[in-house]
Order: structure tokens, then sequence, then C-alpha cells
């Protein structure tokens, strides 16, 4: 630090000492407050400073407020979240703009009342999309309440929106796209202009956070920046060094088919040792796993393009190098072509036609939906682009969530995975489930799989063990229940449970079989129910079986159950809705809307969580 001079400075000399003795103790928090204040002052804003400060450290927190009437300092941070990433994100940039002396509100948008919204100036939206453009559950009332009537006009606000999504997807970020776009319609004026992220979303989370705390700096001197590393170990684990980009090397334990013999489908228990990892997860947590490609796709891939597998190619920021064929199979998606990277190729090959199909989004849509990169590569004689070229503009490959299966104190320092092997056929060549194939054929005891845990705060066990609870889970949707059951069993919680299950045949596809029963014998589990939709004429489902228990399970409502879905979103959870809005119609004597609010009401008082993909 430069000493300030009478002769390099406007101070006179006792001002000169004065700050020559100030300036070198202050902390960085304090420089940027004085610097703040001082920024206030100059516009004559500033009021007397708070008297007491520095009673027993003689330091100044960073935290506390200049009234500055023309510029709010307070700031709301609103999160929608599915599986977590939107949380972990608001919770790192509420922390980042406390830390600049701002008065932040985190919240849910589920725990937000929308009436709210007329007394905030700034507000930030960090936002996933679920499904075909849905909003994640929480985020729903919000969402709905912004495109009604009853909507308010927003002239005073400012805001940002961060969204989150996957290019993979035809409406991509398209929550975020909804509520960047109503807002401004009704007066709001963007601080910075919404982030959309993919899958691999730390740098532009970043980047979107560093703009924003520039745009407040200029009034209320907030500085610092973020880091794609701060991002990261924001939506990770606890205190563990492994994350989703530093995941951890978890041994294989134990790799079973739990299908019967003769069952047409295939059904992986999964056993993963976290021994020193110092990762922790909760029931209702999932966790990452980084998959590798088939080695029959990379090996045809390479074929097609006609590249040398040896050739060495820069995979990462860092400059790290491996050759062509394990870029391919550990670093970058290839049975997915999104319409970015679609993009991207048909600029390294104008005269393929590939632009051709990108300019119309239908049918770009319907061919891609059958397509992986081996077949784009051949459609559109792509062979001769140069492959570090080629694989430039290819995405990372996302890990794959799984709901965990196991409870952690039913089985220290393990976790536990049911996975469903995902093979069919298309165009006339086998295709695969990138990481669920890969767990069946690939992997044995003794071998590792790079993981991480994703926690999910939006599926979680009610806090009061007394509390019933409700789960629907078909099929591998099952999972998280076995890790609930698990958990109640070690904890000695009493709350009734009710568990719907189903599948396609009970004597070879009845998943974790005696561990119900043991669990229905012990008193653990309260009562089951089963639909094996294939071993009788007429097809049945875990719907079916809950409308045949209406009464029933309107009772458990009414004494303040909680409803857990898990499984198949397109059908499997838009059934069981329909189903507990018919239970509530005819054993409430609800209207529809009615039973509507009801299930909203569920919602928002944490009773009704859905874990669906």
């Amino acid at each position: 630090m430069v000493e300030l001079q009478v002769t390099n400075s406007p101070f006179n000399q006792e001002q000169v000492e004065l700050l020559n003795r100030l300036i070198p103790t202050l902390t960085d928090g304090q420089r940027i407050w004085l610097s703040g204040y001082i920024a206030a002052f100059q516009s004559g804003t500033a009021t007397a400073v708070q008297t007491g400060l520095a009673q027993q450290t003689g330091e100044i927190p960073a935290s506390v407020p200049v009234n500055t009437p023309a510029i709010s300092r307070e700031v709301t941070v609103l999160y929608g979240s599915q599986t977590g990433n939107s949380i972990g994100l608001s919770k790192k940039l509420a922390k980042k703009l406390e830390e600049q002396g701002l008065q932040v509100t985190l919240s849910s948008m589920g725990d937000f009342k929308p009436n709210g919204l007329k007394k905030i100036e700034n507000l930030l939206i960090v936002v996933s999309t679920h499904g075909e453009g849905e909003p994640p559950d929480n985020a729903i009332p919000l969402h709905e309440f912004l495109n009604s009537k009853r909507a308010p006009k927003l002239d005073g606000l400012r805001y940002s929106v961060l969204a989150l999504g996957d290019t993979s997807y035809e409406f991509f970020c398209q929550t975020g796209k909804d509520f960047d776009k109503r807002l401004q319609e009704l007066g709001g004026t963007p601080l910075v202009p919404r982030v959309d992220c993919d899958v691999d979303f730390d740098e532009p989370a970043a980047e979107w956070m560093n703009d924003v705390l520039a745009s407040l700096s200029s009034t209320t001197a907030a500085a610092g920046t973020v880091s794609s590393e701060a991002i990261t170990a924001a939506v990770s684990s606890g205190e563990s060094q492994f994350n989703r980009t530093n995941p951890f090397k978890a041994e294989v334990l134990e790799n079973l088919n739990l299908n019967g013999r003769g069952s047409d489908r295939e059904t992986r228990h999964i056993e993963l040792s976290l021994e020193g990892s110092n990762l922790d997860y909760e029931p209702g947590d999932s966790l990452g796993v980084f998959p590798e490609n088939h080695p029959r796709l990379v090996d045809e891939l390479i074929a097609a393009m006609g590249w040398n597998a040896d050739e060495r190619v820069t995979v990462n920021k860092n400059g790290d190098q491996v050759s062509v064929y394990e870029a391919l199979l550990r670093h970058y998606e290839i049975t997915a072509v999104t319409k970015p990277v679609a993009e991207q190729l048909a600029k390294l090959s104008p005269e393929s036609g590939l632009a051709a199909l990108i300019a119309n989004d239908a049918e770009f849509r319907n061919v891609m939906n059958s397509c992986d990169l081996l077949d784009v590569a051949q459609d559109y004689a792509l062979k001769g682009i140069p492959a570090a070229d080629f694989l430039a503009v290819l995405r990372k490959i996302p890990a794959r969530l799984y709901s965990i299966a196991s409870s952690s104190k039913s089985y220290p320092d393990e976790v536990h995975l049911t996975v469903r092997t995902v093979r069919y056929e298309a165009r006339g060549r086998e295709r695969y489930g990138v990481c669920s194939v890969h767990l069946a054929e690939r992997i044995e005891p003794g071998d590792t799989l790079p993981v991480y845990i994703q926690h999910n705060p939006n599926f979680k066990l009610p806090e009061n063990p007394d509390t019933p609870i409700i789960m629907v889970g078909p099929g591998t949707g099952v999972a998280p229940f076995r890790a609930f059951l698990g958990e109640r069993e070690e904890t000695g919680a009493e709350g009734k449970t009710w568990l719907f299950y189903g599948d396609q045949h009970f004597a070879t596809d009845f998943l974790y079989q005696t561990e119900w029963q043991r669990w229905l014998k012990d008193g653990v589990l309260t009562k089951m129910d089963v639909a094996f939709s294939r071993d009788t004429e007429q097809k049945v489902y875990v719907q079916h079986r809950m409308l045949e228990h209406s009464k029933e399970l309107y009772q458990w409502l009414q004494e303040g159950a909680a409803v857990y879905i898990c499984g198949d979103e397109k059908k499997m959870a838009h059934d069981v809705h329909a189903a507990l809005i018919t239970i509530l119609e005819q054993e409430g004597g609800l209207s529809s809307e009615q039973a509507a609010e009801y299930m909203t009401r569920l919602q928002q008082e944490k009773r009704y969580q859905r874990d669906v993909y």
C-alpha cells in the first residue's frame, strides 16, 4: 500500500497522519463499508453511523446499513428448485450479498407470499425448469400468481433471473424465461440480463452473480467476486472436499440384479463405499454418478469420423490432454445432440445440410429424439472435421442423479442405489442408457465410480417422527422409501407408514420384497398395497390401489399425513395427482377448485413432496 503524503493527496498534514494510521488497520469488509458510506455521504443521503460499533473489538461490522432512501439496500432472493441446485446457488448468493452489507431475505418461492412483491425493490430469482418446461413444485404458486389477473404492477422493481436447465430438453430454461418476461410485463426493470445455464452451470452462474454484485455496487458499495469453484462448493455437500467437480471415487461393494429369472426387466442394486470421503446424506437426497459412454459407440464414432483414437486432445480449461478415445469415453456426451452443439457442428461443416435442419425447430427436435452423435456424423457426412475441433464443441458428459436407496444410519459409510437398465433399438442399431448399462455391464465389486451427494431439501421426512407418511413409488421410484423406512427404523419413529408399490409381475419384479415384509412384521411399515400391472387381465397401477382405499387414505390426510411421490413424471406422477384430487372430491365433498387448493396447501405445508423424473 502506498503511504499517503501531503504531496500525493488532497489532505492536509493532520489528515494524512490520521489516515495513514487508520487505513492499514482496516479489514476488507471495513474498507468496503467505508467506501459505500463516503459515496452515500457525498450524495447527501447518509445518516449518523450507529454508536457502540467497536465496544469490544474496535472493528466496524460490514453489515451495518447506511440509510439511503433513494436506493434500497434490501435484496430478496427467491429460489425455485426440484433437486436442490437452485437452493445451493441462492444460499451462496445470499451469503455474498450479506458480506457486502446488504440486508437479504432468502426464501423458497413456495414459502413466499406473492402479495409481498409490491414491497420489494431488489429481487433476484434462481429457478430451474422441470419436466417439459414446467416450474418446479415449490415455484408453482408464484408462477401462477404472476400470470394471473391478481398480479400487481411492479414499476419500482429491479430484478434479475438466473435460470437453470438442460439444453437436451425442448423447453430449455423455460421457467426462468417465464419469470423474466412476466416481471418485465408488470413493469420491472432488469438489474442485469437473465442468464440461462446448461447442466454445467458453475461458470455462467458465477458470472451472473458477479454482474449482480457489480450492478448493486454503484449504490451499495457491494464488491468482490464469486468463483466457479465457490459455486461448486455451494451446491455440493457439507464440508467434504468432494463435490460435482471433484467427485469421490467410491468403491463398488455389491452389484446385484433384483429382478427374477424370466423378467424382461433388469434392475441393479448397487452398494458403494463412502469410507474416507466425509460425504454425508439424508433420506431423500440423491447420488450423482459420472458414467462412461459405451466403448462400442466410442469405437464406431471414431471409425465413422476417420480419427486416430490415440491422438491427444485438450479436455478442460486447465489444458489437460487425453487420447481421443479417452475423451469420448469419459469426458463428452455423445448419446444426445443438443441444439447448441448442432449449431457449432453446422459451422464446422457448412455444406453438411445440418444448418437447414436446425432452422426448422420442430423438425430438429423430432429428428434428434432418436439420434445420437454417430447418427448425426453419418447422416450429415461430418467426416473430415478434425477431432480437436469436433470435440471442442461437445457438451461435457453430465452426471446422472439417482435417489438414494439407503439410510446412512442403517448403513454407515455406504450408499445404495436402485437403477433400472435401459436398452432399446432405434434405426436398426442397439441403444444404451449411458449410466444404467455402464453399471449393469461394466462395473463389478472392487471397481470405483466417481460420485457426489446432491442434497434435496424438497424431499425430506417430516420433522415430527409421529407424522403419518404415505409413500407412492412404483418401480425404481421405491428407492427413497427404502431409505425412509430404514431411517425410521433406526430412529424409532412411531408415525404410521403406508407404501403403494407397483411393477409388472409379482413373481419377478417385486423389488426388495423381503425387506418390506420384514418391516411389515416389525411394524416399521404399517400398511402396504401393491399393483402388478401384467398379472391381471386389466392393467392395475398404484393410482387404482389408492382409489380403492380412498376413504382410509382421506382419513390419513385429515390426520396430518404427508404424501411422497417418486418415479416417472410424465405419466405416473400426473395420474397419482389426479387420483388424490378425486379422493378429495369423493371423500371430502370438495369441488375440483377446492381440491386443487387443498393440494396447494399440502405443498406449502411440505406435506406433499415429489421426487419425479
